[in-house]
């Protein structure tokens, strides 16, 4: 049978280019959704980052003006990934981050850059890549949600093709002045409150919310969550007036490389039947982080922000001290709570530990030697760190939000007396609260035989993209036979 062509539109994938969890996802479905007779290419901007990856890509399509620019689609497979790469280097070769500079500001001109994306897949929806016929378009976040929106206004073949648009991070919406709205193209109807136009400006994740044939977010908590004030960052109307087009289904992680049985960045391989070597992965976070034995060693890998909860986990590092916990952080962000976490560590040496920045090798180490993980954040779309920490038996505690509440089974007694628990939920992202779990946690983990049964139930979870692969594949061909 010859699979069915999906095209996916994004800003990064994952291993070429990557920020954030958004790369992982966009790298892991192709493979994923390919044994449900799938194929999936993707289109990606040609930073100098992937094109150095490529060799011999081939030129199917030249633009003489792409929003003011000469520019080429390539095609190319890289890593098993089949692409369509948009060679524009006014828009995409630059020094800096793939969002910004150097210093962190955004560039002005992101509008253009991703527009011209969106463009570019509206084009080959609509017949421009001779033997691609996408019978699907997937588009990822703001960068890439205008491809739905400008799909319905293209050529007829274009329109008929439906879409899907997913919701890594809503918060992060592409937001631009109202002055850019003639420069993209697109007929004056689509000024409105159906279309691009948001809060008097232009709203690129908000147009292709209300373009695209359905939504979906990186787990089912969020997609509810995403509904009410709290959580929908000023969208969650259009979300509601969606309805039943809005679904989530949760990220999963690769086994091939999530795996303490393999993993070569850890002193010691393990599995579930023995427990017992994670000393030695123990004994190795406590010498690179000037930590001294004795009690529950606990872990943060995060990237140090509000979102993420880090400034109540600073409230919280002299109670944990003194509960006899220890603490080793890996992570960057935010500069005050950088400094909060530099002063603990100060205040309790051999009890706190602070690396700043990413390590992926340490980051693996930290995941299979720390005895648990906190995961303190006030909202998390799916979350990945407490999957890797399912499979490497690092217990996950974690806020009950997003794709957090969907993967860990809390520590309850009914829990804890059916074997079932795989770590510990707390509901206010407060100091209370996080102490309150942090507590539960120090009672079980002093009962080490019902510690290990938690550690095993937790590597038995099934987190690989399995089911999601064949969720996404359902949510296609319903879909595709839909616009039929």
């Amino acid at each position: 049978m010859v699979p069915t062509p999906v095209l996916a539109v994004a800003s990064e994938v994952y291993p070429l280019v990557k920020t954030g969890g958004l790369a992982d996802v966009v790298g892991a479905l192709p493979g994923a959704v390919a044994p449900h007779g799938f194929a999936i290419t993707t289109l990606l901007p040609g930073y100098p980052a992937v094109l150095a990856r490529c060799t011999k890509p081939r030129v199917l399509h030249r633009y003489d003006d792409l929003f003011g620019t000469k520019s080429r689609l390539l095609g190319a497979r890289v890593d098993g990934l089949d692409l369509l790469l948009l060679d524009a280097p006014d828009l995409y070769a630059r020094d800096g981050g793939l969002y910004g500079d150097a210093k962190g500001h955004d560039w002005p001109d992101n509008w253009r850059r991703f527009a011209a994306l969106a463009r570019v897949a509206a084009d080959i929806a609509g017949g421009l890549v001779k033997g691609l016929a996408p019978a699907l378009v997937h588009a990822h976040d703001w960068q890439a949600a205008l491809a739905p929106l400008i799909m319905r206004h293209s050529s007829a073949r274009a329109a008929a093709v439906p879409s899907l648009l997913t919701i890594h991070n809503i918060a992060f919406q592409g937001r631009f002045d109202a002055k850019v709205f003639p420069e993209l193209g697109l007929p004056p109807q689509c000024w409105s409150i159906e279309g691009i136009e948001y809060f008097g400006g232009v709203g690129f994740l908000k147009a292709g919310l209300a373009a695209a044939n359905a939504i979906t977010t990186v787990s089912p908590t969020y997609a509810r969550e995403i509904r009410a004030p709290a959580y929908g960052m000023g969208l969650e109307g259009l979300i509601a007036a969606r309805g039943s087009a809005v679904s989530g289904i949760v990220n999963g992680i690769d086994p091939a490389v999530w795996n303490p049985a393999t993993d070569t960045a850890l002193p010691a391989r393990y599995t579930a039947a023995t427990l017992p070597r994670r000393a030695r992965n123990r004994a190795a976070i406590e010498a690179a982080f000037g930590l001294s034995e004795g009690g529950p060693l606990l872990t943060v890998i995060s990237r140090l922000t509000w979102q993420k909860g880090i400034d109540v986990l600073v409230e919280c590092l002299d109670a944990l001290v003194a509960r006899g916990c220890r603490l080793a952080l890996l992570g960057s962000g935010d500069a005050g709570l950088e400094a909060g976490l530099i002063a603990a560590a100060e205040r309790h040496p051999g009890r706190i530990g602070v690396r700043l920045g990413y390590d992926e090798a340490l980051s693996h180490r930290l995941q299979g030697g720390s005895d648990a993980i906190l995961v303190p954040s006030r909202f998390e779309p799916c979350g990945l760190t407490q999957l890797y920490g399912l499979a490497y038996g690092c217990i996950p505690l974690v806020a009950r939000t997003g794709g957090l509440a969907d993967t860990i089974i809390d520590a309850n007694p009914a829990a804890l007396g059916a074997g079932v628990a795989t770590g510990f939920q707390f509901d206010t992202v407060t100091p209370a609260g996080l102490l309150e779990a942090i507590d539960r946690m120090c009672r079980v983990f002093t009962d080490p035989p019902a510690w290990q049964r938690m550690q095993r139930q937790a590597m038995r979870a099934d987190n690989s993209w399995a089911r999601s692969g064949a969720l996404y594949a359902e949510l296609y061909r319903h879909l595709i036979e839909a616009a039929a």
